[in-house]
């Protein structure tokens, strides 16, 4: 019985062993940046100066004019009858003077439980000289990006409320201009939002108010975006879950206080780890052979189902593609406002770290936010970026 008990130990010790050395042979993943790409990646870039203030914060930020962006759903908890608001931020100013970035969006309140809304967003790439192959001039040329949505928004009860929206996507890149022999065209892409929204008062310490809210909103929901006919490849578009908190604290009659945190995770595939050998890449039967992950040449809801499990890293890659943003809001007598935020994103997962502040002042209808954003590395293209908001709330028509 004892020589029979040593024996499967000796094999249980010797299974572990061989396990341990296979597993300790395989290829750190984790080490390379493995960057998730998507075509029209304009549709993520925080369009409005109040969530740009505090950490690109949104999914459950107190309803405003801008809440297409973040969160449709918010729309239906909206106090004013009607209402609009006008973005501007000139963007990458770091690396070219002439890349800008508008939004404008509007809201109807149709009664207590119902709203509806549109935006549109246009992003202008500046003027941009085309060369050929040789590397002569054919043209000056001036790309951009638009996108076009609509929403309906409604209360399910007095605390949730729930959204959908839709978005056309334009991404005119090529002015038409032959790539490659091939001739180009503009990319078009239809998308939906679906979002839920959760907002109800607390009772709290000793705080004159209270609230909690709790956003979730997936947002670019759909097809795939090409630029020539001439070819079957196709690029995801930036399909996005955005979930987090929000804690409104009102100190006294004229100081109130807003915590806010986002969770965000690209919905597409990640990109794989190609085989190689000396001469390159291993390919067979026209196909590059995968080492690790999954193939990303998927449909777009199969894609959104792969992303939680296609990293080549395993697990420990897939917390990785989690970007995070938190951010605080002070208002002085509902009239003055100072923001404050931060953005984290892993390293080899793009890098993004930066502070942000701003400040926002309102009266009677108008309202004007202006944010700024302070990278945590020097030299970074994101540097001395501003934005500016201009909004309007009516009481009634």
């Amino acid at each position: 019985m004892i020589k029979k008990t040593l024996a499967v130990v000796t094999a249980c010790m010797m299974l572990t062993h061989l396990a341990w050395s296979q597993d300790s042979e395989k290829p750190n993943y984790l080490g390379q940046t493995n960057t998730i790409t998507t075509a029209v990646p304009f549709l993520l870039i925080a369009s409005d100066a109040r969530s740009g203030a505090m950490g690109d914060v949104g999914a459950a930020s107190t309803p405003d004019a801008a809440s297409m962006h973040w969160n449709p759903a918010k729309y239906a908890f909206i106090e004013p009858k009607a209402g609009f608001s006008a973005s501007y931020s000139p963007w990458l100013r770091a690396l070219v003077s002439d890349i800008n970035l508008a939004y404008v969006s509007g809201f109807y309140r149709i009664d207590d439980k119902q709203t509806v809304a549109a935006s549109l967003l246009y992003f202008t790439l500046g003027d941009i000289q085309f060369t050929n192959i040789e590397g002569y001039a054919i043209g000056n040329y001036r790309p951009n990006e638009f996108s076009v949505d609509a929403t309906y928004s409604r209360k399910f009860s007095e605390t949730w409320s729930g959204a959908v929206a839709a978005r056309y996507i334009h991404s005119n890149l090529t002015q038409g201009v032959s790539v490659g022999g091939q001739a180009t065209k503009p990319g078009q892409s239809v998308a939906a939002d679906v979002a839920v929204y959760h907002q109800r008062e607390l009772d709290w310490r000793n705080f004159e108010y209270a609230e909690f809210a709790l956003g979730i909103n997936i947002s670019n929901i759909g097809s795939k975006i090409s630029y020539s006919d001439a070819t079957t490849e196709k690029d995801f578009i930036p399909t996005n879950l955005r979930i987090g908190p929000r804690l409104t604290l009102d100190l006294d009659d004229y100081n109130r206080l807003s915590f806010m945190f986002d969770v965000n995770k690209l919905l597409v595939p990640t990109p794989p780890v190609y085989a190689r050998d000396s001469s390159g890449y291993i390919i067979i039967d026209g196909q590059r052979v995968i080492e690790a992950g999954r193939d990303p040449n998927v449909g777009p809801v199969e894609g959104m189902i792969q992303s939680w499990y296609d990293a080549p890293g395993g697990f420990e890659e897939e917390l990785r593609e989690f970007y995070f943003s938190v951010g605080a809001e002070y208002w002085y007598n509902k009239v003055f406002a100072v923001r404050g935020g931060f953005f984290y994103e892993n390293k080899n997962k793009g890098n993004r770290k930066y502070f942000t502040l701003g400040a926002g002042l309102k009266y009677n209808v108008f309202g004007l936010d202006f944010s700024y954003l302070i990278p945590l590395e020097q030299q970074n293209p994101l540097e001395n970026t501003l934005r500016f908001t201009l909004s309007f709330d009516f009481a009634e028509f």
